[in-house]
């Protein structure tokens, strides 16, 4: 059977988790992807198509082998893939949940329309004017669809939102902004897999940000996810419960609110600590769904600790040190992983989203202090420099 997986540029999750998920279930492989060139590596049979457009990516496939299944982790083309799916008469999501959730506009408007959740909210399409007074302050204003925290930003009063606004349209021409009230409060995530007619929890973060008015998330920590009934309500109105989702909300005093919704399973490899903590193959979970096998046996709450911390270049600069690839040895107390994402020489030019990275521990322990222990040994005793 022939799993055809779109994709953008290569990640992580795809090359070391999804391609070989799908080699272990028996599938035959195809990327298509807008740059085949970036898949040579990585073992799959790589097609050049412009993944952006359902119609191609049908057309490619129709002229290929038959698909048994067409998955995306991407978050720029759920929709498209969703499409393609469902040509081929494929399990797969809904594209208007696709759309929905993708679009922050969008997913405000379907709650709110649901009675799950208002967030007072203003859309600003290109050409709209900066408005006066209909914005609530304290606010958040963040690309439409955007992603990796890129342009977020708190704002406090009219002189900052119009200053934001003026930064963010100068650096994305064209693209559609929301101006929302700040949600303050403890932040969470639910982590979730569905087969279209149940939707599994699978447990949940809880996210530590760096300093506003950014939104970097630093660290996540495993957590018993203490708003789980609203965020699957929420999931219902947008029409969400194929596959794996990521939720992002926050706890605050008038109840839960939703951040935002990616179709998609967590990223930063807090997919690998998803992993890791239900001891379950959960990439071979995730393309189970997508080729009919449905969500597989129950899972058991592991009573274990985990973590995972990005490590943020706090400076602009060029890294001359920088930690190696660290991976857990058999017997330790605590398994401890750190995949480095830069390299000694590389410029840094610091940008207060998570494309500041230098790299990423996990650990999994018994209990969090051993977590925090050794996380804390490993930073202290090989850490990044940039000078």
């Amino acid at each position: 059977m022939r799993l055809y997986l779109t994709a953008l540029k290569p990640t992580d999750s795809v090359t070391d988790g999804f391609l070989p998920a799908a080699r272990a279930l028996g599938c035959d492989v195809t990327v298509l992807t807008d740059r085949p060139e970036q898949y040579t590596a990585s073992g799959a049979e790589a097609l050049a198509c412009d993944v952006r457009d359902a119609r191609a990516v049908i057309d490619v496939i129709a002229h290929h082998h038959p698909p048994a299944a067409v998955f995306s982790n991407s978050d720029h083309i759920q929709a498209e893939t969703a499409l393609a799916a469902a040509y081929f008469d494929l399990p797969g999501k809904d594209w208007r949940a696709c759309v929905a959730a993708k679009n922050k506009a969008l997913t405000r408007r379907r709650l709110a329309a649901a009675g799950v959740e208002t967030v007072r909210s203003v859309r600003l399409a290109p050409d709209d004017p900066v408005p006066a007074g209909d914005v609530p302050l304290p606010a958040v204003v963040k690309p439409s669809q955007g992603v990796a925290s890129e342009d977020v930003v708190l704002v406090r009063d009219g002189r900052e939102l119009a200053g934001a606004v003026r930064a963010i349209r100068g650096r994305r021409p064209g693209e559609t902004l929301v101006v929302e009230e700040y949600l303050d409060g403890p932040l969470h995530t639910l982590e979730t897999l569905g087969d279209g007619r149940a939707v599994r929890v699978l447990g949940g973060f809880r996210t530590t940000l760096g300093p506003l008015p950014h939104f970097v998330e630093e660290r996540l920590d495993w957590e018993p996810p203490p708003a789980a009934g609203h965020v699957l309500r929420a999931l219902r109105a947008l029409g969400v419960g194929f596959g794996a989702c990521h939720t992002e909300y926050v706890m605050t005093a008038d109840g839960p609110r939703i951040i935002e919704v990616n179709y998609r399973v967590i990223g930063d490899h807090c997919d690998f600590l998803l992993a890791d903590l239900l001891g379950v193959p959960l990439f071979e979970r995730i393309l189970g769904v997508h080729l009919g096998l449905g969500l597989g046996p129950d899972l058991e709450r592991a009573a274990v600790h985990g973590t995972a911390l990005s490590l943020v270049a706090e400076r602009s600069g060029t890294v001359t040190r920088a930690p190696g690839i660290v991976a857990p040895s058999p017997g330790d107390r605590v398994r401890l992983w750190h995949r480095p994402l830069r390299s000694v020489g590389d410029r840094i030019d610091r940008s207060h989203t998570n494309r500041d990275y230098l790299g990423i521990v996990r650990a999994v322990g018994p209990d969090r202090a051993s977590v925090d222990e050794a996380v804390s040994a490993f930073t202290a005793a090989d850490p990044w420099v940039i000078a």
